[in-house]
């Protein structure tokens, strides 16, 4: 049995294929019946899942090609973002941002909209320049930023089509270091929240929805020299070099303020070490900035059943983008993750509560983690859904790589 990453989700299709070339996967997008491509599973839901053929990409040749002049890296979506950093660092280069696990694949993540941290960065999608994709006639096709439909399928949940490769933007390579902060009260973080999301190039707060504080603060600082000094206050908290802001996991990024290469103080996790908590469910709300604090405020009366279920909630900022399902689509966004146990049906039962409580937010769900919304309400949360849906119904008008997942939340039109 095919599970997601951390066990928690099955995988019900019939059959599973791992090509090694584009003509192999062409082939597969050719015979008959619904296709949906698959990548390092880290989805928690039926988001991938289809009735026909999953395709896992990750077995295409992993080729990379460096534009200096262009700032550009060409990779295949298969490729984990731990991997396509290493390879940027050796050259001197870097990505803008990366998410808290560099093990996910690139395509995966820019299809889904997964992000990283920072008041001024955006959605990893963002730094997406070109797509390579297997349409619905088995052909090649290429679309580019400044394309009429590039918006709509950047982040476009494998709706349109089995993307093979990606050119995303690139920067000069940088250095960072990872602080953490403690004792900061909700009172002080409410009444200047971005105090907390401003204080470094990469923040987030993990919290456990306590009475009093609202958990560590982990800042990620960029260096122009190591020595570069950082505060040792933040609000009514203080620099902590002994906090354990994950419970003390051991594959964690180097903290404690020290010096290092980007790639290994962007993410939260090594890539040679496990990902997160394993045996977990995620799900994860994105709620306009200038309301996230009201936000925050309308969840805390759930904290005692929270609490329970919960391993940890970090709650980070994105900028906004261009995209027309991405989370931060047109505002900058807080989004306000939970990292919970493997307690599905009363995971399900909160998230009742939970998106009721977000609600008069226009909260939006990420796409690849468990939430309970559907199609109404994803649709108030994202008001290009319907053109976006026109382009996938027009690019795969028989719905070869639709499913009952992006039925149910209005990305596809319903089909028998």
């Amino acid at each position: 049995m095919t599970r997601n990453w951390a066990g928690t989700y099955s995988y019900t299709a019939p059959r599973i294929e791992t090509p090694e070339t584009v003509d192999a996967l062409r082939a597969l997008v050719a015979a008959p019946g619904r296709v949906r491509a698959l990548g390092t599973r880290h989805s928690f839901t039926d988001l991938p899942d289809t009735a026909g053929t999953l395709v896992d990409v990750t077995a295409l040749p992993a080729e990379f090609a460096l534009d200096e002049a262009q700032r550009t890296v060409t990779v295949a979506a298969g490729i984990r973002y731990g991997v396509l950093a290493a390879w940027l660092d050796e050259r001197g280069w870097a990505l803008s941002n990366m998410g808290s696990l560099p093990h996910i694949n690139v395509g995966g993540a820019t299809a889904t909209g997964t992000h990283g941290s920072g008041d001024a960065q955006r959605n990893l999608a963002a730094n997406v320049r070109m797509l390579r994709y297997v349409g619905a006639d088995a052909e090649m096709h290429e679309v580019h930023r400044g394309d009429a439909d590039f918006d709509a399928l950047v982040v476009g949940l494998g709706a349109y089509g089995i993307v093979v490769a990606l050119t995303l933007d690139i920067v000069p390579s940088f250095r960072m270091r990872q602080d953490v902060y403690t004792g900061v009260t909700w009172d002080a973080a409410l009444a200047d929240l971005s105090a907390v999301t401003g204080a470094g190039y990469s923040v987030s707060v993990f919290s456990r929805w306590d009475d009093e504080t609202i958990g560590d603060v982990w800042v990620k600082t960029r260096l122009d020299r190591d020595d570069d000094p950082v505060p040792d206050a933040l609000l009514d908290g203080h620099q902590d070099a002994a906090a354990e802001p994950l419970g003390g996991l051991a594959d964690v990024t180097e903290l404690g303020g020290v010096p290092g290469p980007w790639m290994l103080r962007l993410p939260h996790f090594r890539l040679d070490g496990t990902p997160s908590f394993g045996d977990e469910i995620q799900s994860e709300y994105f709620v306009a900035r200038p309301h996230a604090a009201v936000a925050l405020q309308a969840l805390r009366p759930l904290a005692p059943r929270i609490q329970p279920l919960l391993f940890i909630t970090e709650l980070r900022t994105i900028a906004a983008d261009d995209l027309w399902l991405s989370p931060a689509s047109g505002q900058d966004v807080m989004a306000i993750h939970f990292t919970w146990g493997n307690h599905p049906r009363a995971v399900r039962s909160l998230l009742v509560d939970i998106e009721a409580a977000l609600e008069p937010f226009a909260a939006r769900p990420h796409w690849g983690k468990l939430h309970l919304m559907e199609r109404d309400a994803i649709a108030r949360a994202h008001p290009r859904l319907a053109e976006a849906r026109a382009v996938f119904e027009r690019l795969d008008p028989d719905g070869r790589f639709s499913n009952a997942h992006l039925e149910r939340v209005g990305v596809r039109e319903p089909r028998g």
